[in-house]
C-alpha cells in the first residue's frame, strides 16, 4: 500500500499542466427541483488553484503565478475591478443547462423551475430562462472567471479553430465528495455539476491586462470571441442514492399519450433503477410551458416518451471518462497556443439529475477538486491505465468496553471510536453514530458506528450496550 501511494503521488506532480480547485465547502440545508420551493444555504469557503509552469492562472489579469486563491472574504482583493464573481448569495437552486452560452451577455444559459404539479406518472415541468443578463449574475450558483495562460511556443493563431488547439484533460484525482461534517447519501455529491464555459481569448504576448478582463464573445481587434457550448464535468456518475432510487421507482410511470393531466397518458411502471448504473440526464434546453406538456421523466431510458423536445439528453464529461486510459481518454476541452482564455466557470446543482428527491433535508458540506493537464500519459507511466483504485475500507476502533454494561437508571455516556483509513488517514470526525440507550429500562441495545472513506469503502462497527 505504502508502494501505491508512492506511485499515486509521482502520478500528480508528473502533470504537465495541473490545477486544482480545492476545499470547496458547500453547506447544504435543503434542496430539491422536483418536489418543493427550495434552496440551498452556502457557507463561505475557500478556493486554490495550482498549476505548473506551461499554464499559469490569473484571477485579475494582472498577477500569473502557477497558485492562485480565492475565497468569498478576500473576493474582492483578489479579482479585477467591476468582476460579476458569486458565490451563491443566499443559497443555490437547482438549475439545469445544456452550456449553452448566450453571446450577447457572455454569459451561460441556465433554467429554473417555475411551476410544478404531479401526473399520473411523475411530475408536471415548467421552467423559465434565469435573467443573468444583467451587471451581476443572479444568486443561485457559484460563478467566477479564471483567465489561463498556454504557454505552448510563440505564434499566437487569431482565427478560431478548435483544430488548431491543444486538448485538456481532466486530472484523474478530480472528485466531488462530502466533505468532512457532512454525511453522505443525500444525493447532493451525484447532482452537482461544474460547467467550463470558454467565452474568448487574446494573443498571450501582447494583450494588456485591461485586453484580458475585458475578453467578451464578441471578436474584435485583440480578442477572438469563443462562446460556445460548456464543457460540463458531471462527478459520482454511477452513483446514486438509496431514496432517489426509491423516489422514482414508486412515482414514474411509462408515458403512453401527450396530455400529462390525462391518467390515460400513462401505463405501467417505469423500469427501476439500479445503483451503479449510468443513467443520462435529460437537461433543460429551453423554457417549458405549461402547454408544452413535459413530464420530468420524459425521456427513452426513463419512461420512455421521448417527444419532449425542450428536454435534452446532454453528453456530460462524466467520472467515467476521467478513468479512462491510453488513447480512449477523452479532452475536456482544447485551449489555443499561446494565448489567454477567459474561462467562467459554473459550479451548481443540476435540477434535473435523478438523484435530487424530496427527502435531503439535513445539513450538508460537500468538497469540488479537479485538475487539469495537457499530457494523456503520465512521465513515468507510458502505459497509464487510470489511477490507482483504493478498495481497502477504513478501520473503526471503539473506545471502551464491547459489549458494555451499565446499572438500571445510570446515565449511559458513549465512550465513542475511532476511524482511521489507509489512504485518507485520520477520518474520526466523518463518523455517523445511531442508535440510543434507555437506561430506565432493562435490556440490550445497540450502537452503531458508520464510516465512509473517498473512494466510498464504508465500515460498520456495533457496540452492544446491556442494561442491568
Amino acid at each position: 500500500m505504502k508502494n501505491m501511494s508512492i506511485e499515486r503521488a509521482k502520478r500528480i506532480r508528473s502533470l504537465i499542466a495541473s490545477s486544482a480547485l480545492i476545499a470547496i465547502l458547500l453547506m447544504i440545508s435543503t434542496y430539491a427541483w422536483f418536489i418543493g420551493m427550495r434552496t440551498v444555504n452556502v457557507s463561505s469557503f475557500d478556493v486554490q488553484i495550482a498549476s505548473t509552469e506551461s499554464l499559469l492562472l490569473s484571477l485579475d489579469g494582472v498577477y500569473w503565478d502557477t497558485t492562485v486563491e480565492i475565497s468569498k472574504d478576500i473576493l474582492d482583493e483578489v479579482s479585477y475591478e467591476g468582476h460579476t464573481n458569486s458565490w451563491g448569495g443566499k443559497g443555490l437552486i437547482p438549475l439545469s443547462t445544456i452550456g449553452e452560452m448566450d453571446s450577447s451577455t457572455s454569459r451561460l444559459k441556465l433554467y429554473e423551475k417555475t411551476s410544478f404539479r404531479p401526473t399520473a406518472g411523475g411530475y408536471r415541468l415548467m421552467t423559465s430562462l434565469v435573467d443573468n443578463s444583467g451587471p451581476n449574475e443572479k444568486d443561485g450558483y457559484v460563478v467566477f472567471d479564471l483567465f489561463i495562460k498556454n504557454k505552448s511556443g510563440s505564434k499566437y493563431i487569431k482565427e478560431l479553430n478548435p483544430l488548431d488547439e491543444e486538448a485538456v484533460y481532466l486530472a484523474d484525482d478530480s472528485f466531488v465528495d462530502v466533505a468532512v461534517g457532512g454525511v453522505a447519501g443525500t444525493g447532493i455529491e451525484n447532482s452537482v455539476r461544474v460547467a467550463f464555459a470558454q467565452v474568448g481569448r487574446v494573443d498571450a504576448n501582447q494583450a494588456s491586462p485591461e485586453d484580458i478582463i475585458g475578453i467578451t464573445c464578441q471578436d474584435t481587434e485583440v480578442v477572438t470571441g469563443i462562446c460556445r457550448d460548456a464543457s460540463i464535468w458531471e462527478p459520482n456518475d454511477t452513483s446514486h442514492v438509496e431514496n432517489a432510487i426509491k423516489w422514482y421507482n414508486k412515482s414514474c410511470k411509462k408515458r403512453i399519450g401527450q396530455d400529462i393531466y390525462d391518467p390515460s397518458s400513462y401505463g405501467e411502471s417505469c423500469e427501476p433503477l439500479t445503483d451503479g448504473v449510468y443513467y443520462p440526464t435529460y437537461a433543460v434546453a429551453d423554457e417549458i410551458h405549461s402547454d408544452d406538456y413535459v413530464d420530468i421523466y420524459d425521456g427513452e431510458e426513463f419512461n420512455g416518451y421521448t417527444n419532449s423536445t425542450k428536454l435534452k439528453k446532454f453528453d456530460y464529461f462524466t467520472d467515467t471518462d476521467k478513468m479512462k486510459s491510453g488513447t480512449d481518454r477523452e479532452a475536456l476541452f482544447t485551449l489555443a497556443p499561446n494565448s489567454v482564455t477567459k474561462m467562467r466557470i459554473y459550479i451548481y446543482i443540476e435540477g434535473q439529475d435523478i438523484d435530487n428527491y424530496e427527502y435531503a433535508a439535513i445539513g450538508r458540506k460537500i468538497e469540488v477538486k479537479f485538475g487539469f493537464t495537457k499530457e494523456r500519459f503520465t512521465e513515468d507511466d507510458i502505459d497509464y491505465d487510470g489511477p490507482d483504485i483504493d478498495t481497502e475500507p477504513p478501520v473503526i476502533t471503539l473506545n471502551g468496553d464491547n459489549p458494555m454494561y451499565v446499572p438500571l437508571g445510570a446515565e449511559f455516556v458513549d465512550p465513542g471510536a475511532k476511524a482511521r483509513d489507509n489512504m485518507d488517514a485520520d477520518i474520526t470526525e466523518k463518523i455517523h453514530v445511531s442508535g440510543n440507550v434507555n437506561t430506565n429500562e432493562v435490556g440490550t441495545y445497540e450502537i452503531i458506528y458508520e464510516v465512509s472513506d473517498r473512494a466510498g469503502n464504508q465500515t460498520i462497527v456495533t457496540r452492544t450496550v446491556i442494561v442491568e
